[in-house]
């Protein structure tokens, strides 16, 4: 029999790496924790630094199944591409990176000419950040247009009338900038703002009026005609010329393409300006969004700064001022890419999704639905009077099967009202759809051994993708 020497003492198991299990994964044996409060001293091999990272990501959501967000979650491989290629161009860098520039200019032209603008080719607009810093552009310049108009030493206080329905970002702008927001409330199964809530909320000091092209609450279009000629109106009555800008963050890249009979863009004369966020129904990854005025005199020339920058003289009106010129690049590929035919296909696509799912939603029994993504591709539904289930309960349970359903409560004067919204986007398929009917079906039956439903949870407040 062979004698061996016991050598566990000089080779302790506990340091010693299983070789087979390194190989495979070399942060078993790295014992590289990632700093969570202060920089280490020492670098990481960047395999290492990736792969801790990328598992520490697997716990976020899905994002194909993440129904909340309004915010595109798929695009091409090419244009995943170009915007890697991109990544490292800042767009502020307009003299260095001129092509870039051209087709940012490109896209505000293309978008005037979709919105109807008087003289598309001269058209005046920037791209953003996203529709939240459209947003507040576009109030600046409502705001110095009427300040422009103000005698010496006015003390008036300004205010912007719209819906209660609002983006968060406009609450934001009325607190930077000092502005009164006059909030129209809902009312009954009235959700958004109507044009017999206006004039009775607009005098001298109003800057204007907001009107929301694709309520975040329910998928609905606020009826901007509507609206543009009771402010016609006010101003033949009154003398008040109240001018009316269209917040388009969704529906100003859908109805130009599924709705083109619907007034509610430059077309209207009482309309100024237009936002809209690129990277929900624009189609691009986050983080882009665009304004255009009517014409230059809807923006005031002192707004726009004209830097002196690395060699060349450059126009800015922006909140933010370095900023990668990937997204820009991925929104003029996507609109040469699809075309108005193009376009007009996959939001058709998307709205058919929409109204299939929202229908067979309502034919299930316990729900009742608010609307029914026939605007935008989105819809709202609750749960009917005898549920024994919540729309909390449902949220919770769906999410058990990765889908992320925000389950909410309305704003003022109907928060007695709590829904589940569905945003249906570009990717989300008719079979994605049906599975996630299948999910919701089966979990119905448990839901209803419940002796009452369960209480919405201390943050059940609206979401504002």
């Amino acid at each position: 029999m062979a004698l061996h020497k016991d050598t566990t003492a000089e080779h302790p198991t506990s340091n010693r790496p299983n070789p087979f299990v390194v190989a495979a994964n070399p942060l078993v044996a790295s014992n590289v924790r990632p700093p969570h409060d202060r920089l280490e001293d020492l670098p990481v091999p960047p395999d290492i630094a990736y792969q801790l990272i990328h598992d520490e990501l697997l716990l976020d959501g899905n994002a194909q199944l993440n129904l909340a967000t309004f915010v595109t979650t798929w695009m091409e491989p090419q244009a995943s591409r170009l915007m890697a290629e991109c990544s490292n161009k800042n767009m502020i860098d307009k003299d260095e990176y001129p092509q870039t520039a051209e087709f940012e200019s490109r896209c505000v032209r293309i978008l005037a000419d979709l919105w109807h603008a008087p003289d598309a080719a001269t058209a005046i607009g920037c791209s953003t950040t996203g529709s939240s810093e459209a947003c507040m552009l576009a109030g600046m310049a409502l705001k110095r247009r009427w300040s422009n108009r103000q005698g010496p030493g006015s003390t008036a206080r300004p205010n912007l009338v719209m819906g209660i329905n609002v983006q968060v970002c406009w609450d934001k702008f009325c607190n930077y900038w000092e502005v009164e927001p006059r909030f129209v409330p809902m009312e009954g199964d009235r959700f958004h703002l109507t044009a017999a809530e206006v004039a009775s909320r607009c005098d001298e000091n109003t800057i204007g009026v907001v009107a929301i092209f694709g309520s975040t609450f329910d998928g609905s279009f606020e009826p901007v005609a509507d609206i543009a000629r009771t402010l016609d109106d006010l101003e033949a009555r009154t003398g008040l010329a109240v001018p009316l800008h269209v917040d388009g963050a969704s529906g100003a890249m859908i109805a130009p393409f599924l709705d083109p009979e619907l007034q509610w863009d430059f077309v209207l004369d009482r309309v100024v300006s237009i936002n809209t966020s690129g990277h929900k129904y624009g189609l691009v990854y986050p983080g882009v969004g665009w304004v255009v005025w009517r014409d230059r005199d809807a923006l005031p020339e002192e707004l726009v700064f004209r830097v002196n920058y690395l060699g060349g003289e450059m126009p800015t009106f922006a909140l933010n001022f370095s900023r990668p010129g990937a997204q820009v690049v991925a929104q003029y590929y996507t609109f040469l890419r699809l075309g108005r035919e193009g376009f007009r296909a996959v939001q058709q696509a998307t709205r058919d999704v929409a109204t299939g799912l929202a229908a067979s939603v309502a034919g299930l029994g316990p729900f009742r639905v608010l609307t029914k993504g026939d605007e935008l591709p989105v819809f709202a539904f609750t749960t009917t009077e005898d549920a024994r289930f919540s729309v909390f309960d449902l949220s919770r349970r769906l999410r058990e099967r990765g889908w992320l359903v925000p389950a909410y409560t309305f704003p003022e004067n109907r928060e007695d009202l709590a829904v589940l919204r569905v945003v249906c986007r570009n990717g989300f398929t008719h079979d994605l759809a049906s599975m996630f009917l299948r999910d919701l079906k089966v979990a119905l039956p448990e839901l209803d051994q419940q002796q009452s439903p369960g209480a919405a949870p201390a943050a059940a407040s609206a979401f504002h993708h």
